[in-house]
């Protein structure tokens, strides 16, 4: 059996320009982005020659298919940028955690604090849980709350509460969601 040789590139993602483009007629646009008109393809290319640019498809399933007079490199410059911004608001948010004992000293307390706030500016979601789990810290649960109280303060211009702190078993726990710009 032979090998098939697959394209790094999905068909979805090639540029087709200049001589590859095996349609009949386009409508072309220019480099300011204004309609020139429906014209054959070699009249196309000829245009795009005259100005030292290249007719680039862009739209292949229109009637008939849309064809740019622009730079290729500028072009794919364009597509890159796009990519970029759709995968940058396509990130997902996670969610960070951050635990606190119920008799936090002071310094531990900011040191939590900070990291709270970094992930909160990096967009991501933060669950703050508080464990009372041995001796006498089950009957003081009023601390851990007290805790999560100074953190909402804290952290109010940068957070909204999306779950309140509430006791869950053994835990007191809240979540915290970035507050949109």
């Amino acid at each position: 059996m032979g090998r098939r040789h697959y394209s790094k590139h999905k068909k979805r993602d090639r540029i087709i320009a200049n001589l590859a483009i095996r349609v009949p007629q386009v409508r072309v646009i220019d480099s300011q982005g204004g309609q020139v008109g429906i014209m054959s393809t070699d009249e196309a290319l000829d245009q795009a020659k005259q100005q030292n640019k290249d007719l680039v498809l862009i739209t292949e399933k229109a009637k008939p298919p849309v064809a740019k007079i622009i730079e290729l490199s500028k072009h794919k410059y364009w597509l890159q940028q796009k990519k970029a911004e759709q995968r940058k608001s396509a990130r997902q948010q996670e969610i960070k955690g951050v635990r606190l004992t119920p008799f936090i000293d002071e310094g531990d307390f900011q040191t939590r604090l900070k990291r709270i706030k970094k992930f909160l500016e990096d967009g991501d979601k933060v669950r703050v849980e508080a464990d009372f789990r041995r001796g006498r810290q089950r009957t003081k649960k009023e601390f851990g709350f007290k805790n999560f109280e100074r953190i909402i303060e804290e952290i109010q211009e940068l957070a909204d509460v999306e779950i309140k702190p509430k006791s869950v078993g053994t835990k007191v726990m809240m979540q915290l969601t970035p507050t949109k710009k």
